[in-house]
Formats: C-alpha cells, structure tokens, sequence
C-alpha cells in the first residue's frame, strides 16, 4: 500500500477539496474531512489505475514541507 501527501483546502463556500501533489490531476472534495477523505482515496485509486495503464509512475520527487516565515 503506498501513501500521498494530501493537500486540504477549505472550501469559503463551505465544505473542502483536495488536491495530491505527487499525481497531477487529481483533486476531490467533500462537505466534511471524512467525507474528504474517502472521495480522495477513491480518486487517488483511480488516477493510479489510468497510470499503470499507460505505463507512468507517480511523481517521486514531490516533497510537502512547511516553511515558517
């Protein structure tokens, strides 16, 4: 089972979305996290399916860090 650095944004007009660094294209959004969550798996499985059917591998260099300013 492999792991993604997932990116959650609040939605201003309520709700969330996500998006997955490592796999260009692949966003998702929820009314709550749990629903979130569940709606980006589902997502990243499928950007992995269309991926290993053309022969491509996830971004490898992505990294997520925080930076304080």
């Amino acid at each position: 089972m492999e792991s993604f650095a997932v990116v959650i944004h609040e939605d201003p007009e309520g709700g969330f979305w996500a998006e997955v660094p490592a796999l260009p294209g692949c966003y998702s959004q929820g009314e709550t996290i749990d629903e979130l969550k569940q709606n980006i798996r589902e997502a990243i499985a499928g950007v992995l399916e269309v991926m290993k059917e053309q022969g491509r591998r996830p971004e490898p260099n992505v990294r997520i860090v925080e930076v304080p300013v």
